[in-house]
């Protein structure tokens, strides 16, 4: 049986917010001499020197072409300004500037939202395609948080093959990294067309005695790195689901690659880098592209902005134990703030929880009435489904 697709606008209008970042980039595609190594072939000779002899060893290698993705040689400037009529046209905060995450002094990320079940992974395959067939750009890499989604990705390109070799003349044969295979890497860069390879980050996150095989010097390669290899090319990488792989020593360890951009897919990003399109749950559902949503909830109180943000879930009740509220709130930790959920107690003290942040100052839950139903915040009732505090939210 063969599956046929069909072509969704908003599939291809995500494609084209990332293609169209790049207006005024040209058409090109860059070489670069890739050393191969053959089989030792030691030759012996004996030079006669009175008692001594010399034994020479000649080791052979031979020469390919290697393809890399061309330089970005428009200014920044007008990367920005494409960027700010990308998101003007799909109704979205405008970037005041090129916004990277924290220790990144270059390169460029671009986020794109799309819920989950319409098509992500498609619209990705989709943007390699159309990048190469206006800029030229040819190497990617997908990095994917677990071995379930490399999987997925793996098969999502096996049943879109055909329909993009009718649409594009050029069938794309990814493959997944394996530190077992290392000409695949090889492989990867002497391709004169689209190139594709799937890793997840257990794959390269590691460093000291636990470090991989992709940052070792390796026998098939003549003493060189397969990560050297790979920088060479200049992929462009793509995140599947960088929520999941977004912590610092992730984000360290992706410079080796010498990325050219990075583009981000996700439903739920913690962070949007000059988001440039986005397809929420309320888009999805209005374009009967999911069944059904599921909203929380919930009414403003206090809407001053100076305390931390608070929601009230719930209140449980117990015959033996005192009632508890389930509460969501920030808090601080080694990888930033995040919103966490936690069932709290009479007494809970919001700014030790959140980790000392000046927002909660003062904030003590003074009582939890199960009989109102509400929780008391320093003199203020707070009720299932109010959220104090935050007007954004």
């Amino acid at each position: 049986m063969k599956l046929k697709f069909k072509e969704q606008q908003f599939q291809i209008d995500g494609v084209q917010a990332v293609v169209d970042c790049f207006n005024g980039q040209s058409l090109k595609t860059n070489r670069f001499t890739l050393e191969r190594s053959a089989e030792l072939i030691k030759k012996a000779k004996k030079v006669a020197a009175g008692d001594n002899q010399t034994v020479l060893f000649e080791t052979e290698l031979l020469e390919e072409i290697g393809y890399r993705n061309a330089d970005i040689k428009i200014t920044e400037a007008q990367i920005l300004k494409n960027i700010q009529a990308v998101q003007e046209r799909n109704d979205l905060h405008q970037s005041q500037a090129i916004e990277r995450p924290k220790g990144f002094s270059k390169g460029f990320n671009l986020t794109i939202d799309m819920e989950t079940g319409t098509g992500k992974t498609y619209t990705y395959i989709r943007s390699m395609y159309e990048l190469h067939k206006k800029y030229g750009w040819s190497k990617y890499i997908i990095i994917v948080p677990s071995i379930a989604i490399r999987e997925g990705v793996f098969k999502t390109f096996e049943v879109t093959e055909d329909h993009f070799q009718e649409k594009y003349h050029h069938r794309i044969k990814p493959f997944i990294y394996n530190s077992k295979r290392p000409q695949d890497i090889e492989n990867f860069a002497s391709e004169s067309r689209i190139s594709v390879m799937i890793i997840n980050t257990q794959a390269f996150n590691a460093r000291g005695k636990d470090a991989r095989r992709i940052y070792q010097e390796l026998d098939q390669f003549g003493t060189r790195r397969p990560i050297e290899i790979i920088a060479q090319t200049n992929p462009i990488i793509i995140i599947d689901e960088p929520q999941s792989v977004d912590g610092p020593k992730t984000l360290e360890s992706m410079k080796e690659f010498n990325p050219l951009f990075f583009l981000r897919y996700s439903a739920t990003h913690k962070v949007d880098y000059n988001k440039v399109y986005r397809l929420d749950a309320l888009d999805a559902y209005n374009k009967k592209l999911v069944k059904k949503i599921q909203v929380k909830g919930i009414s403003l109180k206090g809407s001053t902005g100076t305390s931390g943000y608070l929601y009230l879930e719930s209140i449980s009740l117990s015959t033996t134990k005192p009632p508890f509220a389930v509460v969501e709130f920030e808090e601080r930790g080694t990888s930033g703030v995040k919103k966490v959920r936690k069932k709290l107690s009479e007494g809970a003290n919001l700014y030790e929880l959140s980790g000392n942040m000046p927002a909660y100052k003062n904030q003590t839950i003074t009582e939890i009435n199960g009989y109102l139903n509400k929780v008391v915040i320093n003199g203020q009732d707070v009720y299932p489904g109010e959220i104090l505090n935050d007007k954004n939210e």
